[in-house]
C-alpha cells in the first residue's frame, strides 16, 4: 500500500484513532520519528522558511524552496508525509500547478491557507484574509486536480481569519463550513485560543479538524481532543524547538569553556541511543550504504576502500 493510502486510511478512521504527527524540519528528523515509532509525518512552513533561510515565517519562502525541502524529507522515509503549502502561491492557477507538484514529489496531503500573500505564521500578528470565494475556488482547483491525479492525497482547508483584526470564531466557522463543501477533506482554524472555539467548530461542522496545541493555542492531549473531532494532531515546531533550544545551550558552553564542552556533552548522554558521532552516522544509514557498496562496487575498489583504511 502505498503512502497516500495509507494518510487516507488513517483519515477515514479519525474518530477512532486520530492521526497524530510530529513537525519534522529536516530529513534526519525525519529518520528519528520513524525510528522512535511515528507513523505520520508534518513538515511546517515556518519551520522550513527558519532552518533553510534564518527568517521567520513572513512569507519570504518560495514554493521550489519548500516543495524541494519536503521532496527531500518525503525520500528519506517509508512514512506519509504532510507538508505546509501555504497560500498555494497565488490564485486558483497557481494552486494547481502547486498540488501537481506536490503529488509528483510523493507528499501525501497539504493545507493551504487563505491569508494575503505575503502571509506569515498562523499565531503572529499582521494577517490578513483573502474573500472568503476566492479561497473557495482554490479549493476547488485543488479538488479537480487532486481527483484526476491522487483521490488519495489528502487537502486541508485552513482559515487565518480567526486572528485578523475583526477576526472572530465565528467568522472563521463559516468560511470552514463553505471549504468543506468545496471538498476539503481536513478543515483547519489556525490560532484558537481556547477549548470552547474549538468545541464550537466541531459542534457546526462534521469534518475531521486539524488542531496544533502550539502558540497562542491551549495544549490540549490527544485524549483532550477525542471527543472534539480532530483528525490530525500536529506538533509544528517539534523538531525546530528541540534542536534550538539544545544547540544554544551546547554553542554558549562551548563559547565558554570549549573542548570541556564537548567532554560534558558526551559524559552527560553516554547512554543514549545517539551517544556519539558513530551513532550519528548509523541513523544516518552508514550500514545500509556500506552494505550497498559492498553488493555493487567491484571487490577490488571494495576492498581497497575498506581493508586497510582507518575510521569509524
Amino acid at each position: 500500500m502505498n503512502k497516500n493510502k495509507i494518510l487516507r486510511k488513517k483519515l477515514d478512521d479519525y474518530k477512532n484513532n486520530p492521526i497524530l504527527a510530529p513537525g519534522v524540519h529536516d530529513s534526519y528528523c525525519a529518520r528519528i520519528a520513524e525510528k522512535l515509532g511515528f507513523d505520520t509525518l508534518y513538515m511546517s512552513g515556518a519551520a522550513t522558511s527558519m532552518s533553510l533561510l534564518g527568517y521567520a515565517d513572513f512569507g519570504l519562502i518560495t514554493a521550489t524552496e519548500i516543495q524541494t525541502h519536503a521532496r527531500y524529507i518525503a525520500s528519506i522515509t517509508k512514512l506519509p508525509l504532510m507538508a505546509d503549502s501555504d497560500t498555494g502561491y497565488g490564485n486558483a492557477l497557481n494552486v494547481i500547478r502547486t498540488i501537481q507538484d506536490y503529488i509528483s514529489l510523493g507528499i501525501s496531503g497539504v493545507h493551504i491557507e487563505d491569508q494575503i500573500w505575503p502571509k506569515r505564521c498562523g499565531h503572529l500578528k499582521g494577517k490578513l484574509v483573502i474573500p472568503k470565494d476566492e479561497m473557495v475556488g482554490k479549493i476547488k482547483a485543488a479538488k479537480k486536480i487532486i481527483n484526476e491525479f491522487d483521490p488519495n492525497f489528502i487537502l486541508i482547508a485552513r482559515t487565518d481569519s480567526r486572528g485578523v483584526s475583526g477576526g472572530n470564531i465565528d467568522k472563521a466557522i463559516d468560511r470552514l463550513i463553505d471549504y468543506h463543501i468545496a471538498g476539503a477533506d481536513v478543515i483547519f482554524a489556525d490560532g484558537l485560543t481556547s477549548i470552547n472555539e474549538l468545541q464550537k467548530i466541531h459542534k457546526s461542522i462534521d469534518a475531521p479538524i486539524l488542531f496544533h496545541p502550539t502558540g497562542l493555542s491551549p495544549r490540549l492531549t490527544l485524549n483532550d481532543c477525542a471527543n472534539l473531532g480532530v483528525g490530525i494532531l500536529l506538533y509544528p515546531f517539534a523538531s525546530i524547538h528541540a534542536m534550538a533550544v539544545a544547540v544554544w545551550n551546547y554553542f554558549s558552553e562551548l563559547k565558554n569553556i570549549d573542548t570541556r564542552a564537548q567532554i560534558n556533552f558526551e559524559k552527560q548522554f553516554d547512554n543514549h541511543v545517539l551517544k556519539d558521532i558513530k551513532s550519528l552516522f548509523d541513523l544516518g544509514g552508514l550500514n545500509e550504504l556500506q552494505d550497498m557498496e559492498e553488493q555493487f562496487i567491484p571487490k577490488e575498489q571494495f576492498d581497497m576502500r575498506y581493508k586497510k583504511s582507518i575510521g569509524l
